[in-house]
């Protein structure tokens, strides 16, 4: 276990307060994410509470659409919130003192926090990706990184090296069905998360997702560009399970609920018929019940 042993137990009020806000953002805005951390051990959910607190920080900066909250305003509030982390300025934001913590603790390079943050500067502006490569740009940043900083919190049986490009590829694989979930949301913002080179390829361009938006419907060339989408997705699920078994073993049940859950979004995204601009795809509380259930009993065996 790294240096940050005695999180839970830590005599720091500032650093207590700070995780506990960070695991209260996980739980009011990550509820398939918040579930799955609680299959962690006690030990590792506040540093992983940490990462998502921060990223969630940066997030709502971005989606705060206000008359006081213009581009501009953003933009500033973003790169604050970057000058501080870069300073190590942890009283200037509630979840800063946590993530500092785990990032120190932990030995999570910069590097990967500084990616994510020149992701979140391309929402500020980019409302469009042209091809596949460019929002592989923005996706590296915004969601591969977040599963290179958990990784070292779970821990690996192999050299970390070899366990990281299947940590990634979860990470994208979640936010490409996030990315699939919200569409009729994300255009409603101005964006669109779908290579534009690739809708074109099925007769769809941002028009005729404005249409369906607005009728309330999805035309049969947005459905199959959709489908097609899914199933890039699909492979990328099925890539990123092979990397389970080299995490460390007490760190598995939570990635195999996590995983489980996520990529059912795209069950229930194929149930609606890629009916997306009217209904929003949803797990059940029961199956996410039986899944969390299942995977504690998993994940208590495996620690006694």
């Amino acid at each position: 276990m790294p240096s940050n042993a005695s999180v839970l137990d830590h005599t720091d009020r500032r650093l207590r307060r700070s995780y506990r806000a960070c695991r209260t953002l996980n739980a009011r805005h990550g509820r398939t994410f918040f579930l799955a951390t609680r299959l962690l051990a006690p030990d590792q959910r506040p540093a992983v509470h940490a990462l998502y607190g921060f990223a969630r920080r940066a997030d709502d900066i971005l989606d705060e659409i206000t008359p006081t909250a213009g581009p501009d305003d953003r933009a500033a509030r973003l790169e604050t919130l970057a000058g501080h982390f870069r300073t190590r300025t942890a009283d200037a934001d509630p979840v800063l003192p946590a993530v500092l913590h785990t990032a120190r603790a932990f030995h999570i390079p910069d590097a990967l926090f500084d990616s994510f943050l020149a992701s979140m500067r391309m929402d500020l502006t980019v409302t469009d990706y042209p091809g596949r490569d460019a929002l592989d740009r923005y996706i590296y940043g915004s969601a591969e990184v977040i599963g290179l900083q958990v990784l070292p919190v779970l821990g690996t049986v192999a050299p970390a090296e070899e366990a990281a490009p299947y940590a990634g590829a979860l990470g994208k694989a979640f936010q490409l069905t996030n990315f699939l979930r919200d569409v009729n949301e994300d255009l409603a913002r101005d964006r669109v998360y779908l290579p534009a080179d690739e809708l074109a390829g099925h007769g769809v361009d941002r028009d005729l997702l404005h249409w369906c938006q607005a009728r309330r419907r999805t035309d049969p060339r947005v459905r199959r560009a959709l489908a097609d989408q899914h199933a890039r997705t699909r492979e990328i699920y099925t890539y990123a399970g092979r990397g389970i078994d080299l995490l460390a073993p007490r760190s598995r049940p939570c990635v195999s609920a996590a995983l489980t859950l996520y990529s059912e979004i795209l069950d229930r995204i194929e149930d609606l018929d890629f009916d997306i601009f009217v209904h929003r795809a949803r797990v059940g509380i029961s199956r996410r019940a039986a899944v969390g259930v299942r995977e504690f009993v998993r994940s208590r065996r495996v620690r006694s």
